[in-house]
């Protein structure tokens, strides 16, 4: 079956009952999370159960002029608030660990509530028996020896955070995004889930029920284990991003729509902030939905040239426009930030390899290259840019939308921030 350019509403009307449906579930949102804030923040201190997300020690000198070695806490509520507080340097190892603490809030607003707050807490009980995202990443642990090792392949399974060392480093090496669990790696397991599942359902299929809809059926089963995976991993907002648009984008297409284009996009950024507002604050979020915008963006204005092409150039268009948010975000850029083009490619087999190889036994057969990897990750330098050069970009990007010499304005202005990165790095070598 052919696609068809249909719009997705074919009337006024049906626009203005979707945007009617989407108000409405975006307002019962807001008074759910605003029924939260004001049970939270009714008392002077609240009772709540949290998932602790990192843990990390900090040195701070003290009004007094003395040194105060203390923990930080990342906590993540029930209700799904994200905060930060603090505790006696001596405490033990309680990353991914549930806890339920007695938190003290003073004028907190609800932007806070929305975004991330700061309270003073005392740790009431810590939940003793392991979840089972704790058991698989001690299964991972007791896969590798090097700790750094250990904490990649967790936040590429279980979407733990990384240490702030690494984070800077593989920032450096432009690959964050391969460890931030995202659309790149759902389209990974989508593909070999796809494979597994394909063959014993149309053996099954050809003998019992060769009536049914087997796309279908396959996607359903699909999209059903990628939902418990999204559950398992508590919901991340770039995870979140890709699954409702491959959901999106599989009902359209099942309908002969389009896909591929801007107003699937937008439809699936509309639901899920509808959705879940608080992701609205998140960069995370923001960050996976500019990947697909720039690669939407690419589809749509070089769709005539081969595929052959295309599989070629993605990677580099997308690079080069994501080159300006990167240096704006993070600063970060070395010699080897280019090379992550590549890393990106190669890693569409790694990630498979690496999950069959934990399987079967074998899990630390990359450490070896990991940790060569790593090595290169020091070696980079702060390059700023200015929010002024951000928002011509971000104007241009959205008129690149409507006028293709808008789209070479854009490869251009990328070019040459390019250019100054490299230029300024080479400059501090």
């Amino acid at each position: 079956m052919l696609l068809k350019e249909v719009e997705l509403f074919s009337s006024k009307k049906d626009l203005f009952n979707f945007f009617l449906f989407i108000s409405f579930i975006l307002t019962y949102s807001l008074l759910i999370e605003y029924h939260n804030y004001k049970q939270l923040t009714q008392f002077d201190s609240a009772l709540v159960d949290a998932t602790v997300i990192k843990q990390y020690i900090k040195t701070k000198m003290s009004k007094k002029g003395k040194l105060r070695t203390y923990q930080v806490l990342k906590l993540k509520s029930d209700n799904s608030f994200i905060f930060y507080t603090i505790a006696n340097k001596k405490l033990r190892d309680i990353k991914g660990k549930k806890v339920e603490l007695e938190l003290s809030l003073k004028e907190i607003t609800f932007y806070q509530y929305m975004t991330t707050l700061f309270g003073y807490s005392r740790i009431l009980h810590i939940e003793e028996i392991p979840s089972l995202k704790q058991k698989l990443n001690s299964f991972i642990e007791n896969s590798h020896t090097n700790k750094d090792i250990t904490s990649i392949y967790q936040a590429l399974y279980t979407a733990t955070p990384l240490t702030k060392e690494l984070q800077q480093i593989f920032s450096t090496l432009g690959i964050s995004h391969l460890l931030a669990i995202s659309g790149f790696h759902l389209g990974v397991l989508s593909g070999v889930l796809f494979f597994l599942l394909k063959y014993p359902y149309k053996f099954l299929q050809n003998r019992y029920f060769p009536y049914r809809n087997s796309t279908s059926e396959l996607f359903l089963m699909l999209a059903f284990v990628l939902f418990l995976y999204l559950i398992f991993l508590d919901s991340p907002p770039s995870l979140v991003r890709s699954f409702v648009m491959l959901v999106i984008g599989f009902s359209l297409y099942d309908r002969g729509l389009t896909v591929i284009s801007m107003q699937t996009l937008l439809l699936t950024v509309i639901v899920i902030l509808a959705f879940t507002p608080r992701f609205f604050f998140s960069l995370g979020f923001w960050l996976s939905v500019s990947g697909v915008f720039y690669i939407f963006l690419f589809l749509i204005h070089f769709k005539l040239i081969s595929k052959v092409w295309q599989f070629i150039l993605i990677p580099i268009w997308v690079y080069i426009m994501m080159l300006p948010h990167s240096l704006f975000i993070f600063e970060n850029f070395s010699i080897y930030h280019p090379f992550s083009i590549i890393l990106t490619s190669l890693f569409t087999l790694f990630y498979p390899l690496s999950i069959f190889f934990h399987i079967i036994g074998f899990g630390n057969i990359f450490d070896s290259l990991l940790l060569w990897l790593l090595n290169f990750g020091g070696e980079g330098v702060t390059i700023g840019l200015n929010i002024y050069f951000e928002i011509i970009f971000v104007l241009f990007s959205f008129l690149a939308i409507f006028y293709k010499r808008a789209v070479y304005i854009l490869i251009i202005y990328s070019f040459f921030i390019f250019l100054y990165a490299i230029f300024n790095n080479l400059l501090n070598y």
